[in-house]
C-alpha cells in the first residue's frame, strides 16, 4: 500500500531547489529537486540514491535516511513514516486486533459534555458516548468509518464545516497507518474502496502525505443546533491496539458549549446507547 520508492519522489518533488541552495533558471523539466540533486546533498552516490528511488536499494543506513529527511525538509511525523518505511522488508507490523475492555467502556460514559469515541487504526469507530452519537445522528456508531462517512456518504458532507481540511487529515492519517500495517488487509480494502469511490480521495493519496492525529480544531455544522467549533484531543490506548481515543471539548462559555447542551436536551429522552455492549465491541477484527 505504501513504499519507500514512492514516498522519497514525492517529498524530492515539493523540496524548492532555491531553499536547498541550488540555483534555477527556467530550464528545469522537473518539479523539487533532481535525482541526482538530493544525491549530492545527501552525501550519497547518484546510483544508490537512483536505485532507492527504483526500489532496488533495501534497508538504508540510519545515518543515510537521516540525511535524506535532512534534505528533504521532513518534519518529525514524515521523518518517522520514512525510518519505517526503510525497515518494511525485515520486519512487518501485524494488524492490531482484540476486545475493547468493559472498563474502557465505562470511561466513555464518564466523559459527560463532550462527544468521546474510540477509534482504531482503519478510522473505523469501536464505540462512542451518548453525545457522539447525537453529534453524528446515528444513536449505534459502532461499525461507523470515519474516512468513508467523510469521502463517500455525500449527505454527510454537510456535517464538517471545515471539509477540505478534514479529508487532508483523513488521508494522512491513512497513508500513515499503511505504512506501519502494509499487510492489514481491511485498511488496503478501505484504501482501494475509497480511491474507487472518490476523485478526491485519489488526488490527495497520490501526493502521499502523512499527518499524525493528535490534537486541533473540528468545526461540524449539526442540523439541529448549527455550527459547533470544537477541539479535538486524542489519546493513544496504551494496550498497544493501535485505537485511540478521541475527545471533542468545546471551551467553556462558548457557543459551541451552549450549542452541545441544546444538543443533550432536545434528545434527553433518547436512551438508546451509542456504543456496543462489551461482549460484543471488537477492535480491528475482520469478519
Amino acid at each position: 500500500m505504501d513504499d519507500l520508492a514512492g514516498f522519497l519522489r514525492t517529498r524530492r518533488a515539493r523540496v524548492d531547489p532555491a531553499t536547498a541552495g541550488i540555483p534555477t533558471d527556467g530550464r528545469r523539466r522537473v518539479a523539487g529537486l533532481r535525482r541526482e540533486e538530493v544525491a549530492h546533498l545527501s552525501g550519497v552516490s547518484v546510483d544508490y540514491y537512483v536505485r532507492l528511488e527504483q526500489g532496488r536499494a533495501t534497508q538504508p543506513s540510519e545515518q543515510v535516511l537521516d540525511a535524506l529527511a535532512r534534505v528533504l525538509g521532513l518534519d518529525g511525523t514524515e521523518r518517522a513514516h520514512l525510518h519505517r518505511l526503510a525497515r518494511q522488508p525485515r520486519r512487518r507490523a501485524k494488524a492490531p486486533g482484540g476486545r475493547i475492555r468493559p472498563e474502557l467502556l465505562r470511561v466513555l460514559d464518564l466523559v459527560q459534555g463532550a462527544p468521546a469515541i474510540i477509534m482504531d487504526h482503519r478510522m473505523d469507530v469501536l464505540a462512542g458516548n451518548r453525545l457522539a452519537g447525537l453529534l453524528y445522528g446515528r444513536p449505534e456508531l459502532a461499525g461507523l468509518n470515519t474516512a468513508r462517512h467523510i469521502f463517500l456518504e455525500e449527505g454527510e458532507r454537510g456535517l464538517y464545516a471545515g471539509w477540505e481540511s478534514c479529508t487532508r487529515d483523513v488521508v494522512g492519517h491513512l497513508r500513515l497507518a499503511a505504512g506501519k500495517y502494509p499487510d492489514d488487509p481491511g485498511l488496503a480494502s478501505l484504501i482501494g474502496e475509497l480511491a474507487m469511490g472518490s476523485e478526491r480521495f485519489r488526488r490527495l493519496w497520490a501526493r502521499a502525505d502523512v499527518r499524525a492525529r493528535t490534537h486541533g480544531s473540528k468545526a461540524y455544522r449539526h442540523p439541529l443546533v448549527g455550527l459547533l467549533e470544537l477541539h479535538q484531543e486524542n489519546f493513544a490506548l496504551p494496550d498497544g491496539s493501535g485505537a485511540e481515543l478521541l475527545v471533542l471539548s468545546a471551551a467553556p462559555g462558548s457557543p459551541a458549549e451552549d450549542g452541545l447542551r441544546l444538543l443533550a436536551g432536545l434528545a434527553a429522552d433518547t436512551t438508546a446507547p451509542a456504543r456496543p455492549a462489551p461482549e460484543e465491541a471488537r477492535a480491528g477484527e475482520q469478519p
